[in-house]
């Protein structure tokens, strides 16, 4: 079975690859920042500026150390475990072209003191303006994924993508979703470690192809000062649920992660209007009618 050290240096192996796919594709190089976390472990955080992504980070991280009573009750930790591992790669780009999405993708690796392990991860998709055919497109390169594990997967996880990837403030989905797993373990699952593990480098690999096949249809797109501004609106949203609502940013502060890192993920701008509504019949307006829970793509 994989035991951490082989977990983790795949991870490493994925941030390696997909940083070199995305300068291929970017013309652009990521500036590099090795850490170390003061309770145990580090990373590599990996940022860049380039010619069609605006902001983007490419993490690897493996931590270690004694878990916080905030980070046990959020891993719901037993009695006795007191300590943890936990690796994995996470990447936002923010691209500069409003017709490019945001896309976020997080492939992780936990363990607890006595054994107890489990897999995490995903991949989902923020259009600034959701574009449908695209949007099927996205969701079928995951259900190829998934169906090659297990034909249950991709219907699972897309729903809990849904959930988990939702504003309730806003009421709003963050975007056109994707899919979301967390806490696979071998136990509760009826699948081994090593199977596990194939499904969420599978996911890590799925990212860069399918990622780049949407920066090429978009990227070299016309854009009005009045779309740069509903992207600003947009990451406005982006910014709200990563402070707010998600779990990971949350982990990752109360167990003293490097900041930095964790807070990669916030665009480079966002902005918020009082009360901004798009008008009648308007592409932004339409977008608004996709960001919602169960849509079938």
């Amino acid at each position: 079975m994989p035991d951490r050290h082989e977990i983790s240096r795949y991870f490493q192996h994925l941030q390696d690859d997909i940083c070199r796919q995305l300068s291929a594709a970017d013309g652009c190089e990521f500036r590099e920042d090795s850490w170390e976390r003061p309770g145990g472990g580090g990373g590599r955080a990996r940022v860049v500026s380039g010619n069609d992504i605006e902001k983007g980070g490419v993490n690897y991280s493996a931590v270690h150390g004694e878990l916080s009573a905030a980070a046990a009750a959020s891993l719901q930790a037993e009695a006795g475990q007191t300590t943890f591992y936990a690796t994995g790669v996470s990447i936002v780009l923010h691209p500069r072209n409003v017709h490019v999405p945001i896309i976020h993708m997080n492939v992780r690796y936990f363990e607890l003191e006595g054994g107890r392990n489990w897999f995490g991860g995903g991949i989902d998709l923020t259009p600034h303006y959701v574009v449908p055919g695209q949007a099927t497109w996205f969701h079928r390169q995951l259900q190829a994924t998934c169906d090659r594990f297990d034909t249950a997967y991709y219907p699972r996880f897309k729903e809990w993508a849904d959930d988990y990837f939702y504003l309730p403030h806003r009421e709003e989905t963050r975007g056109v979703g994707g899919i979301f797993f967390d806490r696979l373990e071998p136990a509760t699952e009826g699948k081994t470690k090593r199977e596990l593990f194939d499904f969420t480098a599978a996911v890590g690999e799925t990212f860069a192809p399918t990622y780049l096949h949407l920066l090429g249809l978009n990227k070299d797109k016309p854009v009005t000062e009045a779309e740069r501004n509903w992207q600003r609106l947009r990451r406005g949203r982006y910014v709200e649920f990563n402070l707010v609502w998600d779990r990971g940013t949350k982990f990752g502060l109360t167990t003293n992660g490097r900041a930095e890192s964790i807070l990669m993920s916030l665009p480079p701008l966002a902005g918020w209007e009082y009360d901004h509504r798009p008008d009648p019949g308007s592409r932004e307006a339409e977008t608004l009618t996709y960001l919602r829970k169960g849509i079938d793509w």
